[in-house]
């Protein structure tokens, strides 16, 4: 394999024009033959017996490159990106110049390749100090959450319906007097004050008696995700059976006893204002980093290629799709709900795709210029954390992995260059 490299008008592209030996073209061809043959039915020969020099007078001589074209060019084109030390970002354009069994196979391949960021001033950003503290609503709200989770439902049979309570109902719904699809249940729970039913429901159900029946009058919104009922007037025949009403436990030493491992309110306070207060360092930390990473940016420059730009597009794309499956949807459900199309959420999420691969590159151009690396030590232990994580601990293959290292090795140098532009930062 011969490799000749050109660089192209266009800032960060290459042209590759490779030659893979006419031998080794037409290997790829006998291996794609004896692949295919068996699919061959040709007059005067068993199915998948006919000799290939048959095959290719029968069908073409082409009829085999596409395949064997297929076979060589991505071995191919890999080693001539790791011989001329490449660090491609985009998917290759590929035209075929020659292609001809007894000679040799060329093509070309145009490909874009990672930039690098010139940095302007990345010491000194000023920045305003970013800083959280717990405040005694911040405990109390926790407390809440705590007091609600360990609650209990207590029947109410001696007034009507008031707001906050649960009830159980039964209810119809009709259209211009037509019931409609999805209109209709029974025993359902509905908590007013809620706001999960259609505005207006839950506020005429207040002040109704347990098996009273009443009329309720609503208007679907506009923006209905039914069309057919989208703006509509429409009667709901409602049947109260139930009311409860959530009975909070007193906030004492005895309820810190039954939801924690501590003997009193006051050290459970103190618990959360703890772990409170690390959550806002955290955040402050986080905050404190993005700010002075989008200085650095707007100081620096950087021409992204638009590979590299689509490839985090549908990288991001992906992630999404991943986290709705975990809700039990597809991304054609979602987009379906949302009135969008796939397209249209790559161009909602290319602006963060440039800003996110910006961060990168000029948090590697800072690496290289301060000489900033983790240490094996380093990279030893965080290897050993993620063992531990994934259940590896014991896993030879993936602690002796070279690309598992690499990758902690990059990660712990941009976390190592983060700090460094913190701790030059001029926080205020």
């Amino acid at each position: 394999m011969n490799c000749k490299v050109e660089k192209t008008k266009n800032a960060n592209e290459v042209k590759l024009e490779i030659t893979v030996e006419a031998q080794k073209f037409e290997e790829a061809i006998k291996k794609v033959y004896f692949k295919s043959a068996k699919y061959f039915n040709i007059p005067g020969f068993r199915k998948g017996k006919a000799p290939m020099p048959i095959v290719e007078k029968y069908y073409g001589k082409e009829i085999f490159y596409e395949d064997a074209f297929n076979e060589v060019a991505q071995d191919a084109l890999e080693e001539a990106v790791k011989e001329n030390k490449l660090e491609v970002v985009s998917r290759p354009d590929i035209e075929v110049t020659q292609i001809e069994k007894g000679k040799d196979l060329v093509f070309t391949a145009i490909m874009q390749t990672k930039p690098e960021a010139k940095l302007g001033k990345y010491k000194g950003i000023e920045i305003k100090k970013i800083e959280y503290n717990v405040t005694d609503e911040d405990i109390e709200h926790e407390l809440g959450h705590m007091q609600e989770h360990n609650s209990r439902l207590i029947s109410i049979e001696d007034r009507p319906v008031e707001n906050g309570d649960i009830t159980i109902i039964d209810f119809e719904g009709f259209v211009d007097g037509k019931a409609f699809e999805g209109g209709k249940a029974e025993g359902h729970e509905l908590g007013i004050g809620s706001n999960t039913f259609i505005p207006g429901f839950e506020e005429q159900i207040i002040g109704m008696k347990i098996e009273e029946e009443r009329d309720i009058h609503v208007k679907f919104p506009d923006e209905y995700f039914s069309k057919d009922l989208a703006g509509k007037e429409a009667t709901f025949k409602v049947k109260l059976h139930e009311i409860k009403k959530k009975e909070l436990p007193e906030l004492d030493d005895e309820f810190a006893k039954d939801v924690s491992e501590f003997d009193t309110i006051a050290e459970l306070k103190a618990s959360i204002k703890e772990k409170q207060q690390k959550q806002k360092e955290d955040k402050a930390k986080y905050e404190t980093q993005e700010t002075v990473i989008k200085a650095v940016c707007e100081n620096s420059q950087v021409e992204i290629p638009s590979g590299m730009i689509e490839i985090e597009v549908e990288n991001m794309l992906k992630d999404m799709e991943q986290r709705l499956s975990y809700q039990g949807l597809k991304l054609e459900q979602y987009l379906q709900m949302m009135g969008k199309t796939e397209e249209d959420m790559k161009k909602e999420y290319e602006p963060q795709a440039i800003e996110g691969i910006k961060s990168r590159l000029v948090l590697e151009a800072v690496i290289k210029a301060e000489k900033i690396e983790a240490t094996e030590e380093e990279v030893e232990e965080k290897l050993k954390e993620m063992a531990k994580n994934y259940g590896k601990e014991n896993d030879e293959a993936f602690l002796k992995n070279e690309n598992v290292r690499k990758y902690i090795k990059e990660g712990l140098a941009s976390e190592k260059a983060m700090d460094f532009l913190v701790k030059n930062a001029k926080i205020k």
